[in-house]
């Protein structure tokens, strides 16, 4: 099919290739001409606006955007007054689910298609296909399936006798498109709101992780002088934590044969295979909105999620947000014990 790409970072322009390589015809557009010329290296149709984006394509058309969440409202008014009814716009970015049953409201009065697609996969996902969590009217679904199939993992969309294998009619809500990585999930919202849970699991993943190397980088604990005072709990017995670990052949050795790989895990042993120390990171880490968000979910149907929410504050405190509650904590030990604050 002809699909149109707005948005050419790192994984829209990854996205085009992919779908350029499954013999599918892309028009391009980015606010960066550098951008553009790049792949139409590779065969997508460059465009220099949204509006000849559009007149590139045929009616019904297609147009996937992929830039920042907070740019999506102001994507679409540009492309608005050109729209003709039956086109279909994707939004393959991160919204937040509530816009996303906005914009299908605001654009199905005029006969404009809406679907919101969670996009997992990164930088791997031109080689590896990424896996995609849809939103939105069927028949929108299954206009651009053709490409979101080429996308996904399995680079096809499923056989009708696969289909009927598992007791179900061939379509992207069925079970046999979801084991080729990609899933009708429901209404409008209901993509995104799939994504998003994904990345809040994603935060408690990584924390996880994170916390149980970390654990393994201080076994050797007994094994430095610690200083004996009323601000130091002793450690019970050094002979217990005198291990100097190899991380990196740790995280390695997991990736094979262990329950926990996974491909969080090949990235994790790739990181200390570069750096042991990890010196080229501050320990700043972001948060793009997904894990608040699923959190919030969590508070609004009243569904525990204790480690998902423990993951995002610990994201907090590692930039900086922490730091005053903490002061304030030296402040009272000092106020009714007289104790000193001891350098790290």
């Amino acid at each position: 099919m002809r699909i149109g790409m707005i948005g050419l970072g790192r994984m829209g322009a990854n996205m085009v290739r992919r779908l350029l390589k499954g013999g599918h015809e892309c028009v391009a557009y980015d606010r960066s001409p550098e951008a553009v010329k790049a792949v139409t290296a590779y065969g997508a149709q460059g465009a220099a606006t949204p509006a000849e984006l559009l007149r590139a394509l045929a009616p019904p058309r297609a147009v996937w955007i992929m830039v920042p969440a907070a740019l999506v409202d102001s994507v679409i008014a540009e492309l608005r007054p050109s729209l003709a009814r039956g086109d279909v716009l994707i939004d393959g970015g991160n919204s937040h689910y509530h816009d996303d049953i906005r914009r299908a409201t605001e654009l199905g009065s005029a006969g404009i298609r809406y679907l919101d697609v969670g996009t997992s996969g990164g930088v791997l996902g031109f080689e590896q296909g990424y896996c995609l969590m849809i939103g939105g009217e069927a028949e929108a679904v299954a206009l651009v399936e053709p490409a979101l199939a080429t996308l996904a993992p399995g680079g096809r969309m499923p056989s009708a006798e696969a289909a009927r294998g598992g007791g179900e009619r061939r379509s992207a809500a069925s079970r046999a498109a979801a084991a080729l990585g990609y899933l009708h999930c429901g209404a409008s919202g209901a993509g995104h709101f799939v994504k998003m849970v994904h990345n809040g699991i994603e935060y408690g993943l990584m924390a996880a992780y994170a916390e149980g190397l970390n654990v393994l980088a201080h076994a050797d604990a007994g094994r430095t002088a610690t200083a004996a005072d009323a601000e130091t709990t002793p450690l019970s017995d050094p002979r217990f934590y005198q291990y100097p670990l190899d991380l990196a052949a740790i995280a390695e050795v997991w990736r094979h044969g262990s329950i926990i790989a996974s491909r969080l895990l090949d990235l994790t042993a790739g990181a200390l295979e570069r750096d042991a120390q990890l010196d080229g990171f501050a320990g700043h880490v972001a948060d793009s909105g997904e894990g608040r968000w699923t959190v919030q979910a969590a508070i609004d149907v009243g569904v525990p999620a204790q480690v998902l929410s423990a993951a995002l504050y610990d994201r907090f405190a590692s930039r900086g947000r922490a730091e005053f509650a903490n002061r304030l904590l030296s402040a009272m030990r000092l106020g009714f014990g007289g104790h000193i604050e001891r350098p790290p």
